[in-house]
């Protein structure tokens, strides 16, 4: 999945330089001339501060290699977008949700308690406490497209928020910075289960 990332970056016209965030000790596997290589840290923002300190450009894209299925029209289709708008800190890809969404609680009447996480299949102590509105809702995606000062602030604010942030954005936006949607295909979904592994491998074959 990383060697597709990086052939779909190396193929994107704006792309000057890529640097990886890897597990320390597998830098050898990404020996290859055009990359610069770091090691990742214990949490997203951590590594994406090593590889930060590697850019030198106005610009940069963060992207998770478990989306391997992203296109150089798409990278090139963001770092355009946000050309564009100079008063904007960062474009995400996103897709907009087409499932109805629920946010869960726990039960009030002292009769269960949920165990965390929700997602446990079987879980009985979970009500629904609010349908969201659908057409207000957007799946982040990346990569995600940063004005490279705007990104290195955000990293250096309050510590508890950076350390849990599950994407730069979030970061971004608690900063006060403008953060655009650029609609993409949900084919350029994130691989986490057996099933989407099997998925994604038909596609790249395709």
């Amino acid at each position: 999945m990383v060697e597709w990332s990086i052939a779909a970056f190396r193929a994107a016209e704006p792309v000057r330089s890529i640097v990886v965030a890897c597990p320390p000790g597998h830098a050898h596997n990404l020996d290859q001339s055009d990359l610069v290589v770091v090691d990742g840290g214990e949490t997203r923002a951590h590594s994406v501060s090593n590889a930060l300190a590697a850019v030198e450009t106005e610009l940069v894209a963060i992207h998770d290699a478990a989306r391997p299925l992203v296109t150089p029209e798409l990278i090139e289709a963001l770092v355009a977008r946000l050309t564009d708008a100079p008063d904007a800190a960062g474009v995400i890809a996103a897709t907009q949700v087409t499932d109805t969404i629920k946010q869960a609680g726990e039960l009030t009447d002292g009769r269960s308690k949920p165990t965390f996480p929700f997602h446990e299949m079987g879980n009985v102590g979970l009500m629904i406490e609010e349908t969201l509105d659908r057409g207000r809702l957007w799946a982040a995606q990346t990569p995600q497209v940063f004005r490279t000062d705007a990104l290195r602030a955000a990293l250096a604010g309050d510590p508890e928020r950076v350390a849990t942030a599950t994407d730069e954005a979030m970061l971004i936006e608690a900063a006060g910075g403008t953060v655009l949607i650029h609609p993409t295909e949900a084919a350029n979904f994130k691989v986490t289960t057996a099933l989407d592994i099997r998925v994604a491998d038909l596609l790249l074959r395709g």
